[in-house]
């Protein structure tokens, strides 16, 4: 009998506690509040008064270790790279860390911005490297990492020397020293209230109209036939990013708007690879974060590996070497840095891609 009543009160208790959280709910009925460390992963973002900071250190050196592994292929050796996305590093003066402005941002003749010319807090710089980058892999960066790798690129622009170590401590040292800290303001409505400055009224005073309008445009584009072809095929032009591919115009214009198939070159003749040799190839690309750079059929930042093997079809000598010691200027400007895996994988991935890199 006792038992019986213990488990209706109990029952009775889980009722009213699941009541009372439906009520207390500011959307009864629609999923739950979050927990603090569900909160917690989200809310990484740090502000220009470092709030939401975390906690750590990095040394220009270590920094120096992890941008060559994992940000010089994409950003060049010192950041100057503008290959594959515009120069970080470049432009500034001793002056312009004196003054907290850059002077080149107001010559019309300077050739380009690069980030450090631009952005104004280094929490900024930050609060990026954290939550984007790699841009192949982010958010993957230790706090630690992070810490380094900011150091390294403001030791790059002569804003710390190269025995610094940066850290939370000391970060507001280094907003003191930032090239354009001045040469942005907060005084402005897009701050969400005045914490930082900001004026408490809309930055514009315009009325929504939804009458008379124009007709919406249509935007189409051609290329007259004398031009078509005038700078090479456009589809044997590989475009980096966004989805468009070029038109075939070694080809006329198809109607409707159409495109014509572009014919692709018979790969290589070469032995291929059993499968499972090139699901076990395949695995230690991953291993060795090959696939961070290069595509299977694709080029990501350096070529895809079916149009390495159409290259060097048979190499494998040739192909391990590069693997091992790295290189420029043979895809291009962008470097690929050395990797340090053991030899006989780096043989065992080159023998794959000299005969077709197959999956």
């Amino acid at each position: 009998m006792s038992r019986s009543r213990n488990a209706l009160m109990s029952l009775t208790l889980l009722m009213l506690a699941s009541l009372a959280a439906a009520q207390d709910s500011k959307y009864p009925g629609v999923g739950r509040a979050a927990t603090p460390k569900e909160v917690a992963k989200w809310d990484i973002d740090v502000r220009p008064d470092f709030k939401g900071l975390p906690a750590g250190s990095g040394s220009v050196a270590r920094g120096q270790e992890v941008w060559e592994s994992k940000c010089a292929q994409c950003h060049g050796v010192f950041g100057e790279s503008n290959e594959v996305f515009s120069p970080l590093i470049g432009g500034t003066t001793a002056k312009d860390i004196q003054t907290g402005r850059v002077a080149n941002l107001s010559r019309s003749d300077y050739p380009g911005r690069t980030t450090l010319m631009k952005v104004p807090t280094v929490s900024t710089l930050w609060d990026y490297i954290n939550r984007a980058m790699p841009w192949t892999n982010p958010k993957t960066l230790s706090t630690e990492e992070v810490y380094a790798v900011t150091a390294f690129m403001l030791n790059l622009a002569d804003i710390v020397p190269e025995n610094y170590v940066l850290s939370d401590k000391n970060m507001a040292e280094v907003q003191a020293r930032m090239p354009n800290r001045n040469g942005m303001s907060t005084q402005h409505a897009m701050w969400p209230g005045k914490e930082f400055g900001g004026v408490a009224k809309p930055d514009t005073a315009n009325k929504i109209c939804m009458q008379d309008c124009r007709p919406e445009p249509k935007v189409a584009s051609l290329l007259p036939d004398f031009a078509r072809n005038a700078h090479g095929n456009l589809a044997e032009q590989t475009r980096i990013v966004g989805p468009q591919r070029g038109a075939d115009t070694s080809r006329p214009e198809t109607k409707a708007g159409t495109l014509p198939s572009v014919a692709t070159a018979a790969p290589a003749t070469v032995a291929k690879q059993d499968n499972n040799g090139a699901k076990a190839v395949v695995a230690s690309l991953g291993k060795y974060n090959c696939t961070a750079c290069h595509g299977m059929d694709k080029k990501i930042v350096g070529p895809g590996f079916t149009e390495i093997a159409k290259k060097h079809a048979g190499k494998v000598d040739y192909l391990a070497g590069k693997i091992k010691l790295g290189g420029v200027g043979v895809w291009g400007q962008i470097p690929m840095p050395a990797q340090a895996l053991p030899e006989a994988e780096a043989r065992k991935i080159a023998e794959w891609i000299s005969k077709g890199a197959g999956k």
